[in-house]
């Protein structure tokens, strides 16, 4: 009689015990398709990091600083936004270059593929950590009254990029045609313009009248981080309005940026201009408006001439 023997594990027993304790995890060259996080565990999630925040901050006196530390846990979710829109922009790079070598060869067709896929993957990857910024920015507007806003760039929506993308010029195509339209979206373009004004009243009224006549106002503004522009941008936060910030590029114009700012608002041809008291500047998006047959409407101390 044979002795019994125990049976022997597979070749692949080690593998599959892996796989069943931790899951597959593709490596950093493989297309990586678990799913995204899912937005009721984000919400649930970021409800509680907010009020475990509040309750180790208030009622001691470092309550002060409940509002810079909410601010930071939004931006940690925005710096992956944009780093996620700079790997995205670098792989539309990849595919230009590699649709620019295409021979027809197999080997180029399924580099293209490669690029397409990772694109697809960054575009969700990007629009998952854009939901997840604005699902903590609405906490932090509840929590401090105050709309949440970067100190640098501009606050903006990608979603109209979707995975309906199925080869890479149409991907390019789409992606640039999102960007153009996050940052000149369809609707009624109003121009808002004004220096060191403080009256809430009266721009919030101006602005709730305007409103009422264009519900599908879009808000065009410099994105002063103070005075007459901020009030206008804390209205538009209020009332769901859609708003695009053309804030000065410093870098790239120098003392001209004011003015450079002025002329790209004015590019997207708003149907109208409210001003506010300012400075120069103010006075040249006026001027400039009226001369391209934009009606301008003085609010504040000045009236119109």
């Amino acid at each position: 009689m044979m002795p019994h023997l125990a049976p022997t594990a597979s070749p692949t027993a080690a593998l599959l015990d892996e796989l069943a304790l931790y899951g597959v995890r593709p490596n950093s060259d493989e297309p990586d398709f678990r799913p995204l996080p899912d937005l009721g565990a984000v919400e649930g999630g970021i409800a509680s990091m907010v009020e475990a925040i509040q309750s180790i901050f208030v009622g001691t006196r470092l309550e002060d600083e409940v509002e810079e530390v909410l601010w930071s846990v939004v931006n940690i979710f925005h710096r992956r936004l944009t780093h996620s829109q700079k790997r995205l922009d670098d792989n539309e790079g990849r595919q230009r270059t590699s649709l620019a070598e295409h021979d027809g060869s197999e080997v180029k067709s399924v580099e293209l593929e490669k690029l397409v896929t990772e694109g697809l993957s960054l575009t969700e990857s990007r629009n998952a950590f854009e939901a997840m910024r604005d699902v903590a920015s609405e906490h932090y507007r509840v929590e401090t009254g105050s709309a949440w806003l970067p100190r640098t760039g501009s606050k903006v929506s990608h979603r109209a990029l979707t995975a309906a993308v199925i080869d890479s010029r149409n991907f390019i195509s789409a992606k640039r045609r999102s960007e153009i339209e996050v940052h000149c979206p369809a609707g009624t373009r109003i121009a808002f313009t004004g220096g060191d004004y403080q009256d809430y009243d009266v721009i919030w009224k101006v602005l709730d009248q305007t409103h009422a006549k264009h519900p599908d106002m879009i808000l065009l503004h410099g994105g002063t981080p103070n005075g007459a522009e901020l009030i206008a941008a804390k209205w538009a936060d209020a009332r769901g309005v859609t708003q695009v910030a053309f804030k000065p590029d410093w870098k790239a114009h120098r003392k001209a940026a004011p003015f450079k700012r002025n002329d790209a608002l004015l590019e997207t041809m708003p149907i109208g201009v409210i001003a506010a008291p300012g400075t120069g500047i103010t006075d040249n998006l006026v001027d400039k408006a009226r001369k391209l047959g934009i009606p301008v409407k003085r609010i504040g101390n000045r009236t119109a001439p």
